[in-house]
């Protein structure tokens, strides 16, 4: 279950979890507890666990599954699944029912149901061309449910240039499996416009984010735009599937980077009593 969460794609959650709760103003508050622990193995089992379900024949065709990248799953082991994402999930929904004010809930709410329904159906989400892409956006909402479950508003500009920058992410790191989503019939965005169209659409969303971030801290706007200028560039120079799978461990890395530019900043900022 733990290879099945993608461990090394946790940061997506709990990394934007712990700056939403840096963004209101502390370094730590005990309230925000629950909410970073579900966004750790139960968060991502959610939306992966029900991923891999309902992507099992791609999945089967995909070289990059079975590996850090992503679990390959048998269909005995689905029932399995489905127990342990509501395990490890509902006891949390059940305590944020009780404890966080409506704001928080309903984005909540959003943020479960865009992932279930992102490879579930009827929605299925991954096999509807921009829909696939947009919904993504979804791995921002952290930055909005965290501040007001702790009574604080969220910082605006940050989280619509993260949920442009997880659209855009989101349309690049599917180029690898243009093939075999094109071999199982799912039509992606990716399948829909091809790797130079990718360049275009994802190269759009990542300069929204950029600017959104410039309002926010310059410095984590530049390193934006360096690295998705860099990735665009690679895919661009040579528009295939092979490239997209090459150029991946650097778009993993992307959110590291850039998340510790922020963190660093905010964290020497707390620390020094100059953000509030």
């Amino acid at each position: 279950m733990v290879h099945i969460s993608r461990p090394v794609l946790w940061i997506n959650t709990l990394g934007t979890g712990v700056v939403g709760m840096w963004l209101t103003g502390a370094f730590w508050q005990w309230d925000a507890l629950a909410l970073l622990l579900w966004l750790t193995l139960p968060f991502n089992l959610l939306i992966y666990g029900v991923n891999d379900i309902f992507d099992q024949d791609t999945d089967a065709l995909n070289p990059r599954k079975g590996s850090l990248e992503g679990a390959r799953i048998r269909a005995s082991e689905v029932r399995a699944i489905w127990i342990s994402v509501l395990l490890t999930n509902v006891p949390f929904l059940v305590w944020f029912a009780v404890t966080l004010p409506p704001a928080a809930l309903g984005w909540i709410a959003a943020y479960a149901a865009v992932f279930v329904f992102y490879s579930a159906p009827p929605l299925r989400f991954k096999a509807r061309p921009y829909l696939d892409s947009i919904s993504n956006a979804a791995y921002a909402f952290p930055l909005v449910i965290v501040p007001y479950a702790l009574g604080a508003d969220p910082v605006w500009a940050a989280a619509i240039g993260l949920m442009a920058w997880s659209a855009a992410k989101h349309t690049y790191d599917a180029v690898q499996d243009i093939d075999e989503d094109r071999g199982v019939g799912i039509t992606t965005t990716a399948v829909r416009l091809g790797p130079r169209g990718v360049v275009a659409w994802s190269g759009a969303w990542w300069a929204l984010s950029t600017l959104c971030f410039a309002l926010v801290n310059i410095p984590v706007a530049v390193v934006n735009a360096l690295i998705a200028g860099w990735l665009l560039w690679g895919l661009w120079r040579d528009p295939r599937p092979e490239t997209g799978h090459r150029l991946y461990r650097y778009s993993i890395a992307f959110p590291y980077v850039a998340g510790t530019v922020a963190g660093v900043q905010l964290v020497v900022a707390l620390t020094l009593g100059l953000y509030r």
